[in-house]
């Protein structure tokens, strides 16, 4: 006889993600309220970032690892250091943030990195890969000193392991002993595959007790045997170390006294609390290796692990289809399908891609291999993103000519150079926030030795959603102080694939900075040899002049055009070069204008704005014509960074927008007493 309720549907589960106030509530769940919680994670990262974009796969996949050092930390009073921090989207839903995450990387809202200002949870404020181990280094060593009692943990993904930082802290963190958490996050991105069941037994035996007391009462005893004490002692202890190499990839980390476990299941909750509490109950440093598989829990970021890691995602649908049916803990994941077939074939939930106009890395890219395809010298050079930079498109034409270094820009630059000597043209292709990790390397390798080396500047500018440490505003100051060193940045993407061809046919080191931006969509031109040092007019006018670097130059002619309605005749100037500036020209259309005004979205202390005035001040000395030549620089400022959100909001917060561009100048005109007719003059901000 079938009971009452035998067959019939089961009620919907009660939401569990809107109930929890803080880490300590996860401390109460049952295991089938974990997994329901885990699936309640992924389904708010998937609703937010369809919408508003960000680093999906890489949060997908630390969703288990992420519970389960919340479950057993005790946050913020224990620390939890997210490396990177593009991962710590599950961090701050378990750590109140989730009515406010549908903000995620907009202006005034949720960051899309651990941000101190906006939870007591976030350690530090992230967005570099490598910088985990060295802070949570120095969170240990402080609460050493102090005699206090926290737990240290920190999640470092296993491309960012690689970086050379990561390496000097782990070699200092195995030689000082530090007692803290390692968690390496593998998703199987750059580690090596699994190492079988031999591995997953070594570990626990070397977690156990037994294990432990044993090892410490043999070393005793056989450093007591008279005569062979110390030979018994070194032969044991290579017994051991044999014994745990010969099933395990760990034996760098246990070479530099870092105890090494795994490799542990990475969406089995109940087995990673196991590890990493016996982890912590071993003292001294532990790495456990953790296999995750990144995007899981969305099918198509499963399918397309690099497409679905960045800001810049593909089209998303949030479809019930495109969701992976949860799997039990431990269970296989699906295997990627080739990536041909993945490039020929729509993925699930991603609706087909709109067309629109490329940005700058797209025309960068493809004029890159055209180059290469005439000149066997060009070699193309990344640092962990040859996607994002477009450089795979490089590898793809010409694998000989393309080298990836991983998340090492110091290393890179510096490989650079060498290959430059050696009478090749070697492409540098680096986003400018972390080509500032390099900048002994350019000064002391390209720019000392005067190589012909292309830095390939990419998102240089406002980066937007990505934030305080992606936004590529203090690159041009930096290397405007160089020598040696040719700085440019085109106004257009056609420009962009002229001053390429100009890189590379010279003889000196070469900074081409371009935005993240879309193109302009401007009519396809022959990309010619550019001069260097070489500006051009874009815009005849009387009364002001406008001196533009960069895709900016596009705005002030728009700007030029609203003030003209004014009464304002303005010139502008596409500088195309910061270093070496077209004095000449400058000079020559600065003669005879009141005002002077420069436009670069960078910061302006230091940039090109600076440049242009020092240009002046200069002739203001020894030509009576530029005395009364007053120079107004806009562009970033310098006294604060610069928050997420999207590119067009930041522009309109900071007057770079036309809108603004055109509130700036006519407040310098004002200032200046100069009321141009058909508008009313307003009082100077005092």
């Amino acid at each position: 006889m079938t009971g009452p309720t035998e067959g019939a549907s089961r009620e919907p589960a009660v939401p569990i993600l809107p109930e929890l106030h803080g880490p300590a509530d996860l401390r109460g769940l049952t295991d089938a309220q974990l997994a329901q919680l885990a699936s309640e994670i992924r389904e708010a990262i998937i609703r937010t970032v369809a919408t508003t974009g960000g680093h999906l796969g890489s949060s997908l996949g630390v969703v288990e690892l992420t519970i389960a050092l919340h479950r057993l930390l005790e946050s913020p009073r224990d620390r939890i250091v997210w490396d990177t921090g593009h991962q710590a989207y599950p961090h701050k839903l378990l750590t109140g943030r989730l009515a406010e995450f549908g903000t995620l990387r907009q202006l005034g809202g949720v960051g899309g990195f651990p941000r101190r200002v906006e939870s007591e949870h976030d350690v530090m404020d992230g967005g570099h890969a490598g910088t985990g181990l060295s802070v949570a280094e120095g969170l240990a060593e402080a609460r050493d000193i102090r005699h206090s009692l926290e737990r240290i943990a920190v999640v470092v993904g296993d491309a960012a392991l690689m970086s050379g930082l990561s390496l000097e802290a782990l070699n200092d963190i195995g030689h000082r002993r530090t007692d803290m958490l390692i968690v390496l996050n593998d998703n199987e991105m750059s580690i090596s595959p699994t190492v079988g069941a031999l591995s997953r037994y070594l570990s626990e035996v070397k977690l156990s007790s037994t294990w432990r007391r044993g090892r410490s009462l043999w070393d005793r005893s056989a450093e007591m045997i008279p005569v062979m004490g110390g030979l018994a002692l070194e032969l044991s202890q290579r017994f051991r170390k044999s014994v745990v190499n010969f099933a395990q990839p760990g034996q760098l980390f246990e070479d530099l006294g870092i105890t090494y476990i795994g490799v542990v299941p990475g969406h089995d909750i109940p087995t990673l609390e196991r590890n990493f509490r016996a982890a912590f109950a071993l003292g001294g440093p532990v790495l456990v290796h953790v296999r995750t598989q990144k995007g899981r829990g969305y099918h198509p970021a499963e399918r397309d692990q690099v497409a679905f890691h960045g800001a810049a995602l593909p089209p998303m649908a949030d479809t019930h289809e495109a969701r992976v049916p949860a799997r039990t803990a431990g269970a296989a994941p699906a295997k990627a399908e080739p990536a041909a077939a993945a490039a020929t074939e729509p993925a699930d939930g991603v609706s087909p891609v709109v067309e629109k106009i490329p940005n700058y890395t797209h025309f960068f890219a493809m004029e890159l291999v055209e180059i290469a395809a005439e000149d066997r010298r060009v070699v193309g050079i990344t640092a962990g993103m040859p996607t994002g930079t477009g450089m795979n498109r490089l590898q793809a034409a010409f694998p000989d000519r393309f080298v990836d270094v991983g998340i090492a820009e110091q290393h890179a630059v510096t490989m650079a150079t060498g290959l430059a000597i050696g009478g090749m043209r070697p492409v540098v292709a680096v986003y400018s926030t972390f080509l500032q990790r390099a900048f002994d390397q350019t000064v002391h390798d390209v720019c000392q030795n005067d190589q012909p080396v292309v830095l390939a500047v990419d998102r240089a500018g406002l980066v937007g959603e990505d934030g305080t440490s992606h936004q590529g505003m203090f690159t041009i100051p930096v290397q405007l102080q160089l020598p040696n060193l040719i700085v440019a940045s085109p106004k257009d993407e056609q420009e962009l694939r002229a001053l390429l061809r100009t890189a590379l046919a010279q003889d000196h080191p070469f900074a081409l900075h371009y935005p993240r931006d879309a193109g302009f969509g401007v009519p396809v031109r022959e990309p010619g040899i550019v001069p260097v040092g070489r500006g051009e007019v874009v815009r005849e006018g009387d009364d002001v002049l406008f001196v533009g670097f960069g895709p900016i130059v596009m705005r002030a002619i728009e700007t030029a055009d609203r003030l003209a309605a004014d009464g304002v005749s303005v010139e502008v100037v596409n500088a195309r070069y910061a270093k070496p500036l077209d004095r000449g020209l400058i000079l020559d259309r600065a003669r005879g204008k009141r005002l002077v005004v420069t436009f670069e979205e960078s910061v302006v202390t230091g940039g090109f704005g600076s440049a242009v005035l020092e240009v002046v001040e200069q002739a203001r000395l020894t030509d009576a014509a530029y005395r009364d030549v007053v120079v107004r620089i806009v562009g970033l400022p310098a006294d604060h960074f610069v928050d997420h959100g999207s590119v067009t909001d930041l522009r309109r917060v900071l007057r770079l927008d036309v809108d603004g561009l055109t509130a700036q100048v006519r407040d310098a005109l004002d200032a200046l007493g100069h009321a141009p007719h058909g508008r009313r003059r307003t009082q100077a901000p005092a």
